[in-house]
């Protein structure tokens, strides 16, 4: 029976029980150091964001407005990546992949973040951009050659030398363009100085200037006269050289007085047509930028020395109770197994037991191990008591054949009809017990082969019956049979008439004179049943578990002669067995016994 082991005492509610305890220090001590130590981070490093993605929208316009396409835009993403911590990743509108910070194959984040457009950057994000929203790093064809340049340095040098005589601080910076421009020590601008009595001028465009003006403004005139005649003047393009806002020097379109607002803003839309179309060639393609997490690139989130010791800390201290927890539960779960393994390792022979100290399941296997010593050594005896009884039954009748035979030979008696009749009676014996001892072996193998085929039950209770009568007439017992006709099974016919002979045949031997013998088969819904019943002397009620061991006999003094070899009955369990069946044996002492075969039915053969 199945021992029920208390809730409490279970290994699983108990393991569990000591996960659950660590799991909830570890929650615990995450949850606390998530609250105390990340909040402010996080927040700090939403705006760090949001301006480290303004940066790399700035860095890559400027890349945009001073390129013709994205080829050589890689080496910038990797280093605005690495800087940042961002997955950078730029796409044609189509999203085709241009550049990406992130590893081949990486897909990208659902939405764009921006785009990437010098000739339409915001001018929240981009001041200089004066005129319709263009990059100011977008020069293009206003980009002076290196003699213009040289030669307005050199003006530029001049007046700040003429400067630093009135005592005014100016240092020189140069536009997109090229174009030098003079700059206050505190940032403004610094053309309006004394400078400017020295007699030198930088504020006329040069040829190079002159020229990208002059197709800007017949571009933007021919716009403007194809869509509105009712405009009195031009419309003319300048360089805005006197802003203080070195970045805001560009282009400016001065707009003609217009009759009416929607013909100046015809004005206006004609304006920024004609210079984007005129620095378009000089641009790259219009981009979307992709941002976003990157595996690739190091966590930005650094803690401070205090933080790393919170952590520090309370890892240790759930780390040395995990550690407790643990050393308790496995030392009260090691100590019984290492008695278990110790008592295995001891020799056979010894038959060493465990004593159980505990109630739940090492104290169950325990328990089983034990169970299983005791069990070993009742084999042990069979075993034992199982070579004594073959030699037993091997040694008397060859000692019988070979007295026989050497009497035989010495001429005492002469081999007669009887002599050679016992001598046969003899080795049949032993072919008997072979035989006996060939099926058993046969069956702990499992090769022990079966052909089914559809059978009567009346039929083999009439062949078995038909193969006794005269040993029972001879025994002075009554051999009859019972059976309802309508019973049909699955079986191996041989080997049912053997198994069915076996019990007939024990029960003739412990039946006396003028008792009965009875073999009945009837169907029990899926099933037939055999019963072997007789009238004998019955087997007591501590023999009874016995009777299907190997070599066991209820009366020890009885010979094989009287008592058979000890080996049908557990033929007959192995035959039952391979068929699929069960045999049971009940007895009564005085009463006789009953034994009773349960095997599968089947329907009769159609014809």
């Amino acid at each position: 029976m199945k021992r029920r082991i208390p809730l409490r005492k279970r290994l699983l509610v108990r393991l569990l029980f000591a996960s659950a305890l660590i799991a909830v220090c570890s929650v615990a001590a995450t949850t606390w150091l998530a609250v105390e130590t990340t909040t402010r981070a996080l927040r700090e490093e939403q705006g760090q964001d949001l301006a480290d993605d303004l940066r790399i929208l700035a860095r890559l316009s400027g890349y945009a407005a001073t390129h013709p396409d994205w080829k050589g835009v890689q080496p910038l993403v990797t280093e605005l990546a690495e800087r940042t911590g961002r997955r950078i990743a730029l796409t044609t509108t189509d999203r085709d992949l241009i550049a990406d910070s992130a590893r081949k194959g990486t897909a990208l984040p659902l939405g764009a973040a921006a785009t990437v457009d010098p000739l339409n950057t915001d001018t929240y994000t981009q001041p200089g951009a004066q005129l319709s929203g263009v990059d100011p790093r977008a020069v293009g064809p206003y980009r002076i050659t290196a003699n213009e340049r040289s030669r307005l340095d050199a003006l530029a040098e001049k007046l700040r030398t003429c400067d630093s005589r009135f005592g005014v601080d100016i240092r020189i910076e140069h536009l997109p363009s090229g174009r030098p421009v003079l700059v206050n020590s505190d940032g403004s601008d610094g053309t309006d100085t004394p400078a400017q009595d020295c007699g030198y001028g930088m504020n006329e465009p040069v040829p190079t200037e002159k020229k990208a003006l002059g197709e800007l403004t017949r571009t933007a005139r021919t716009c403007l006269q194809s869509n509105d005649q009712s405009l009195r003047e031009p419309l003319h393009f300048y360089l805005d050289l006197t802003s203080r806002n070195p970045l805001s020097r560009y282009v400016i379109a001065k707009y003609p007085k217009a009759g009416n607002e929607e013909a100046l803003k015809t004005a206006q839309n004609c304006a920024a047509t004609a210079l984007r179309a005129q620095l378009d060639p000089y641009v790259a393609p219009v981009a979307d930028l992709y941002l976003g997490g990157d595996d690739t690139t190091p966590p930005r989130f650094d803690m401070s020395p205090a933080n790393k010791a919170k952590i520090v800390g309370v890892g240790g201290l759930v780390l040395a109770v995990t550690v407790a927890v643990t050393a308790v539960v496995a030392t009260r779960l090691v100590r019984p197994l290492r008695a278990l393994t110790e008592a295995a390792q001891q020799p056979p022979e010894l038959h060493v037991r465990v004593p159980v100290t505990t109630r739940d399941e090492t104290g169950i296997l325990a328990e089983a191990f034990n169970d299983l010593t005791e069990r070993r050594e009742r084999i042990e005896a069979q075993r034992k008591a199982m070579v004594s009884d073959i030699a037993h039954e091997l040694r008397s009748p060859l000692t019988n054949i070979r007295g026989w035979l050497e009497v035989t030979r010495d001429g005492v008696v002469d081999p007669d009809p009887a002599l050679l009749g016992s001598l046969h009676e003899e080795a049949m014996v032993l072919q008997r017990v072979i035989d006996d001892l060939q099926d058993l072996a046969a069956a702990d193998a499992g090769t022990l082969r079966l052909h089914p085929e559809p059978v009567r039950a009346d039929d083999l209770l009439d062949q078995v019956a038909a193969a006794h009568r005269v040993a029972a007439a001879g025994a002075g017992v009554t051999l009859h049979t019972e059976t309802d006709g309508s019973a049909w099974l699955d079986a191996d016919p041989v080997r049912m008439r053997q198994a069915l002979g076996n019990l007939v045949s024990n029960a003739l031997r412990h039946t006396p004179a003028d008792g009965t013998v009875t073999l009945a088969a009837r169907r029990d819904g899926d099933e037939v049943v055999f019963t072997v019943t007789d009238t004998g002397t019955g087997i007591a009620p501590q023999d009874l578990p016995h009777v299907f061991e190997r070599f066991w006999r209820a009366e020890k003094s009885r010979s094989r002669r009287t008592g058979g070899s000890g080996l049908g009955l557990p033929i007959v369990r192995h035959l039952i067995t391979a068929h699929g069946g069960t045999i049971t044996a009940a007895s009564e002492p005085g009463a006789g016994a009953v034994f009773t075969i349960r095997l599968p039915g089947s329907g009769a053969p159609r014809e």
